[in-house]
């Protein structure tokens, strides 16, 4: 399928590169390429000595990267997930000399409107959900043989969904009869098993979002990369994270806010100094959202957060 026949609208563009670019020259990081829309802004900051690695889990984000940048030489692009940051920035020979790293969490909307992706119940398709189509299992391979305690876990945990356990034991019951490898039928199954359906939202929604969550590994993705992003950035760097939803917000937020405050765990009744905190972050300003014309423009920048925070040693 065509690389550009799926939209993605980018959020907090403008908003993530200001805060993100303070060196034209530097090298920079774009965690989640997508489509290109914040590396494309970033290029736009940087002078020819600037340079950017993007990374990317999706085969297509990988195609796209290569028609709208191949020919640039500031820029890269590693096929993998952002867990592997450190990895390939050590590629780069670059550890600790990365000027910034920014992170836009969650799925893009191409994956979500491409119905052979099998990410949405608003478009029947087979029931993938991997954002890597090369490794690990399908939601329709999982969801074969997991047992009815894992599915409700995972249903209440990423999807804080109260009704997980009767899903589970619908979806447990349904496979029994045939097979569950398409979104409609999953849909079918978890909306059923919902006895109360939220006003304005789909019953699905949160199995659906807890289901490919664990598929692809991503808040576990999300705290090996904060983890690492904070060794490859030199200090003056810059990490800029957008958020989606409450559970990855809950793990950027924590990160952050355990290197601002620095060591907890230090011996009572010895005078402290602040270089003995061993504070490693500093945030810059307060969490941002989208603006009302942005989310007009885009409604499904509604839930983004964007927090930033600069390395300080």
């Amino acid at each position: 399928m065509a690389t550009e026949t799926f939209r993605h609208v980018t959020v907090l563009l403008d908003e993530a590169v200001e805060l993100l670019v303070q060196n034209a020259d530097g090298f920079y990081v774009d965690g989640t390429f997508g489509r290109g829309g914040h590396s494309s802004l970033i290029l736009q900051h940087l002078s020819d000595q600037g340079r950017l690695m993007a990374i990317d889990k999706d085969l297509e984000a990988i195609a796209c990267a290569g028609e709208r940048f191949g020919d640039d030489g500031r820029f890269s692009i590693a096929h993998g997930s952002f867990s592997r940051l450190g990895e390939f920035v050590s590629e780069q020979n670059m550890s600790g000399q990365v000027d910034g790293v920014l992170l836009d969490l969650g799925v893009s909307s191409p994956q979500l409107d491409d119905p052979t992706r099998g990410f949405s119940f608003q478009h029947d398709g087979p029931l993938d959900m991997r954002m890597d189509t090369t490794s690990g299992e399908s939601a329709a391979q999982w969801l074969a043989y997991a047992s009815e305690q894992e599915i409700a876990d995972v249903i209440f945990t990423y999807g804080e969904d109260k009704f997980g356990r009767r899903m589970a034991r619908a979806i447990v019951a349904a496979r029994q009869i045939a097979p569950i490898e398409t979104t409609a039928q999953l849909a079918k199954i978890v909306s059923d098993a919902n006895p109360s359906w939220e006003k304005g939202k789909h019953p699905a929604t949160r199995a659906f979002q807890a289901i490919r969550i664990h598929v692809n590994k991503e808040l576990q993705d999300i705290e090996q990369c904060l983890d690492q992003s904070l060794e490859a950035l030199k200090v003056g760097g810059r990490l800029v994270i957008i958020s989606f939803h409450s559970l990855e917000d809950r793990i950027v937020k924590r990160f952050i806010r355990k290197h601002v405050k620095g060591d907890e765990h230090l011996p009572q009744g010895v005078p402290v100094t602040t270089d003995m905190l061993n504070q490693r972050l500093k945030a810059i300003g307060k969490m941002l959202k989208a603006s009302a014309k942005e989310i007009e423009d885009n409604p499904r920048s509604r839930s983004a957060v964007m927090r930033v925070a600069v390395k300080i040693a």
